[in-house]
């Protein structure tokens, strides 16, 4: 029987399980063929749980962080009146925008407008299930994961643009097509840094990027190929930070010149769903910066042996999820940090500065590795 190699511990559950229950069906219709058939369809499904499990349940989570990283930043204290420290806020939200009516506005492409919402929000899902959060924690460890990921990533912008211009809004034309402006300009970067992390890697799989940081810290890629590691990771943070749209680089969603970006005719649940996109996007480029520099699921040992034992004993998995947090907090310590460049400033910062030197760095990390390094 076959089962695809995805999420190995329910691979083995559904090869287990599933002749089991074929032995209820009648004689005429039991075969192997059918069995692998079913086989994949709840590995399918438990795959498809799983990963909206990971990234639905962390966004009221990172939520409720950024609240109180952005009022401790401004001190303040954030929100502190519904559950402890303001811990059920969120929750009440989200309730409150369900339950939210859901129109569309004059003039608008209806089909579009609620279409636009799911677009944004399906990129962030694939990428997070070519991630590998353990050895035998991936929902889809496929070979081509960096060509994917970067295809996929790509694919959001198309949300947005459709969003902005089925509202039938001038100030939501405009926030989209800055917005795919932006996206767009950035993806290079964002790709080159990836193809940085290949050629250095020798593979395109993230699983086999992983593996190839076992060992102390200073095998992670960010330390491995001195300064170069450091200086890609940087580049990775900015290019990414711009992608997601997220401030300083949140031009299309400048409230103070576009009274709110491309979804400013939204509300309720699609309003709900380009919120929850972000942070989604959030969680899957911190994950993805764990995995390419930053170690992945391996532990930070340090080559003492006594507390290398220790740091091994918790589980990978529970590193990964650490580092995501890390990162998290990174991004969003810059957002409530800087301010926010003119749109003429963001541009011309891609184009003549992070562009270059992205080039500059893929062609000093081929010199590295014909070298010998």
């Amino acid at each position: 029987m076959f089962v695809p190699s995805v999420t190995h511990p329910i691979g083995d559950f559904v090869r287990d399980w599933v002749p089991r229950l074929a032995e209820y069906l009648p004689a005429n219709i039991q075969s192997e063929d059918l069995n692998s058939v079913v086989a994949f369809l709840i590995n399918a499904v438990i795959c498809i749980i799983a990963v909206c499990v990971v990234n639905i349940g962390s966004a009221p989570i990172l939520i409720y962080m950024e609240r109180k990283v952005c009022a401790h930043v401004q001190c303040r204290l954030g929100p502190m009146r519904l559950g402890w420290h303001g811990t059920l806020q969120t929750i009440a939200d989200v309730i409150k925008m369900l339950f939210k009516e859901v129109y569309a506005p004059s003039g608008a492409d209806k089909l579009m407008f609620y279409l636009a919402p799911l677009i944004v929000l399906i990129a962030p899902f694939i990428v997070c299930a070519l991630i590998p959060f353990d050895k035998n924690l991936v929902v889809a460890d496929v070979s081509m994961g960096i060509p994917l990921i970067i295809a996929v990533n790509g694919f959001g912008v198309l949300g947005i643009l459709l969003g902005g211009w089925s509202s039938n809004n001038k100030y939501s034309l405009l926030g989209a097509l800055r917005s795919g402006a932006q996206m767009i300009s950035y993806e290079i970067s964002f790709a080159m840094i990836l193809l940085f992390v290949v050629m250095i890697s020798g593979s395109t799989n993230l699983m086999s990027i992983t593996m190839g940081q076992e060992g102390t810290i200073f095998d992670w890629w960010i330390f491995k190929i001195p300064v170069l590691g450091f200086i890609a990771f940087i580049l990775f943070f900015i290019s990414s930070t711009a992608e997601m749209n997220r401030a300083p680089f949140d031009i299309a969603e400048a409230e103070q010149e576009l009274t709110g970006g491309y979804h400013t005719e939204y509300n309720g649940t699609p309003f709900a769903m380009f919120y929850l996109a972000e942070y989604i996007a959030l969680i899957t480029n911190s994950a993805l910066a764990t995995t390419c520099f930053l170690g992945g699921f391996f532990p930070p040992c340090i080559g003492i042996a006594a507390v290398d034992n220790v740091l091994n004993m918790v589980p990978g998995v529970v590193w990964f999820f650490a580092k995501i947090y890390f990162m998290v907090w990174c991004y969003m310590m810059v957002r409530w940090t800087f301010v926010r460049p003119r749109v003429d400033q963001l541009m011309d910062f891609e184009w003549k500065f992070l562009l270059p030197v992205n080039l500059v760095l893929l062609v000093a990390g081929a010199a590295f590795i014909a070298i010998g390094g």
